[in-house]
């Protein structure tokens, strides 16, 4: 233990006479382990960006979707099954479930004269399941039903139609047919990509089925429940068979997971962006250990003298070998902290995360897997940069060493 104490000590004084050479060296090394750190982070928040992005397709893990159809293609029941789909529910006691209706045309009064819009008609618990993201203002609450002008989130091409009228002074939307009236603009859906012109309104299931007798017979109508990743291929089977006991003749339910989780290959993707950023930070890695290894040969070359001065002292083989073993060893390893800490405080802001992964909402603490990486790759690197020029300090002969 002494004597790896004192080669230890005797590396750490040859790193601070040598500050200069050190230095250069070993930016290189940080530059490479703080990339290397980086890339591991920066795989862990594109693999939970990539989720939520899922999320908003798909729901969450897990999303179970119920659907309810007849073999001759007539329309179910909608009052019915909801009743029916009430009662088998609360025995599960979900906490998160949403009414879905699509297929429902609105005539809205738009500037340019009346004009057809697609509408779905939803329960609050859907924005929370598919982590929908607002342009402004708020989702759907369960106390929208009791507002006197029913609440309406349109798209953001709508918006531009109507003016973009700021949500401070609550605009409304007039819609003919059936459910119309006065309706207050709450949110505003943001633009999905480039040119996306959608015109598209969004109600409150509820408020929608208070104004109008029935759901349209083109309606499709389906019902979402987020529960656990663990339960839920053990809550669909029983929930399937719940449905279906006492059906009216010809009709069927179906339950499956629509979420990202269920899909076969789902992380194929997030597994190639790994093992492709992470083959481009190890080759820096490389080449900066190549680079460190070359430095250390000539400057051996330089301290022949001084080993074997040393060795004529009587410094033992070992004590000279793990001198200069450990003086790459040491080096690389606070190079390797030095640049793992520069990348945590740069990505420990969500700001940062936020401007890389634009509308990631979650966003995960500094993973600890990418640190111990960095500090593992650190270490690696200043062994074998070490280990070379260890060997051949060990050869050096001590007549050799004081002729030269």
């Amino acid at each position: 233990m002494t004597g790896f104490l004192g080669a230890l000590s005797d590396a750490w004084a040859e790193i601070r006479v040598h500050k200069l050479r050190v230095l250069l060296s070993l930016i290189g090394i940080a530059v490479s382990v703080g990339a290397l750190t980086a890339v591991v982070a920066i795989s862990e928040y594109q693999r939970q960006f990539q989720a939520e992005q899922s999320d908003r397709w798909g729901g969450r893990v897990a999303t179970l979707v119920v659907a309810a159809s007849t073999g001759d293609g007539s329309p179910v029941d909608p009052d019915d099954f909801d009743a029916r789909f009430s009662r088998v529910s609360e025995r599960f006691g979900f906490s998160h479930t949403a009414r879905i209706a699509q297929g429902i045309m609105m005539d809205a009064q738009l500037p340019e004269g009346i004009t057809a819009v697609p509408a779905r008609v939803m329960d609050p618990a859907f924005s929370q399941i598919h982590r929908e993201q607002l342009l402004e203002g708020r989702w759907f609450l369960d106390t929208d039903v009791e507002a006197l002008a029913p609440p309406v989130v349109i798209t953001e091409a709508l918006w531009d139609r109507l003016g973009r009228v700021p949500l401070a002074q609550h605009p409304t939307v007039v819609f003919g047919g059936p459910a119309g009236g006065t309706y207050q603009v709450i949110g505003i859906v943001p633009r999905q990509g480039f040119g996306d012109e959608e015109l598209r309104v969004d109600l409150l299931y509820d408020a929608y089925r208070a104004r109008v007798d029935a759901l349209p017979p083109d309606a499709m109508t389906q019902y979402e429940v987020w529960v656990g990743a663990q339960q839920a291929d053990e809550i669909g089977p029983v929930l399937a068979m719940d449905l279906r006991a006492g059906l009216p003749e010809g009709q069927t339910v179906s339950v499956s997971r629509t979420d990202w989780a269920a899909q076969s290959g789902a992380m194929d993707v997030q597994a190639t962006f790994e093992m492709i950023t992470g083959g481009i930070a190890a080759l820096i890695l490389a080449l900066g250990a190549l680079s460190l290894i070359n430095v250390q040969l000539v400057a051996m070359r330089q301290r022949v003298r001084e080993i074997g001065v040393r060795r004529a002292f009587g410094a033992s083989s070992g004590r000279v070998f793990f001198a200069v073993f450990l003086e790459s060893l040491v080096a690389t390893t606070v190079a390797g902290v030095i640049g793992i800490a520069i990348v945590v405080a740069v990505l420990r802001s969500d700001w940062v995360v936020t401007s890389m992964f634009y509308g990631i909402q979650d966003v995960p603490p500094f993973p600890m897997r990418a640190a111990l990486v960095g500090l593992v790759a650190s270490v690696i690197v200043g062994a074998v940069s070490g280990f070379i020029p260890a060997l051949v300090a060990l050869r050096v002969k001590v007549i050799d060493a004081i002729r030269f």
